[in-house]
């Protein structure tokens, strides 16, 4: 059977995996978001406690490595706790949490960058801060921002890769299992590749078009 022929045969499991990489993508950048605008806003905050809590949640997400924090919710919660989760939810939520805390640094950072005069500007109106933050700060930050939030989209695509030490059939782990089967290890090494590269090229090329269109 010619590299060709392999390849095609390989490609609709190929396709799922990129699939799922792309849905454990989403979902976590989605949470991680969440995550990230709480936790920023808790940095900049004037209350020691909760400037206390993102500073730890941060620092602890961003000094373990990913594979650890995995490994931690799939295997060390549930023995603790005696529960079940699946690998998929395991994943999401490894994710999540990972990207949350780089997330944090971006909000936090985003904000910061605005001059203090806008805040004041809008608390001189009467606008009471959560408002002034909502209508006025955070929509300038968040333009400034967007880079930022899609570079992180790519590292995140990239680390679901990491996710298949605890069995979650994405883009890697499909490749594993083909090979298993074929033998085929360059062939399908390299279309895995491939199929990364050309995600991984279309983010970049749409960041690169928001940061023209918004002249950041």
């Amino acid at each position: 059977m010619d590299n060709f022929s392999i390849i095609k045969d390989s490609l609709p499991s190929l396709l799922s995996g990129l699939a799922v990489t792309i849905k454990l993508t989403v979902i976590s950048l989605f949470f991680a978001s969440i995550l990230g605008l709480v936790f920023g806003l808790f940095n900049i905050s004037k209350n020691k406690v909760l400037k206390s809590i993102a500073v730890v949640y941060v620092d602890l997400i961003r000094g373990t490595p990913l594979i650890v924090q995995a490994f931690f919710i799939y295997f060390g919660l549930p023995g603790a706790l005696d529960i079940k989760i699946s690998a998929m939810f395991a994943g999401s939520l490894a994710l999540s949490l990972n990207a949350g805390a780089y997330m944090a640094e971006i909000f936090r950072a985003g904000i910061q960058s605005l001059d203090k005069g806008q805040m004041e500007a809008a608390r001189s109106l009467g606008l009471p801060y959560s408002k002034a933050m909502r209508k006025v700060i955070l929509p300038q930050a968040i333009r400034r921002m967007t880079p930022a939030i899609i570079n992180q989209f790519i590292i995140s695509l990239k680390d679901t890769s990491i996710l298949s030490v605890i069995g979650i059939q994405e883009l890697t782990q499909s490749g594993e299992i083909v090979i298993a089967s074929t033998y085929k290890s360059f062939q399908i090494w390299g279309a895995v590749a491939v199929m990364y590269l050309i995600i991984i090229t279309l983010l970049s090329i749409i960041s690169k078009r928001i940061e023209r269109s918004m002249n950041i």
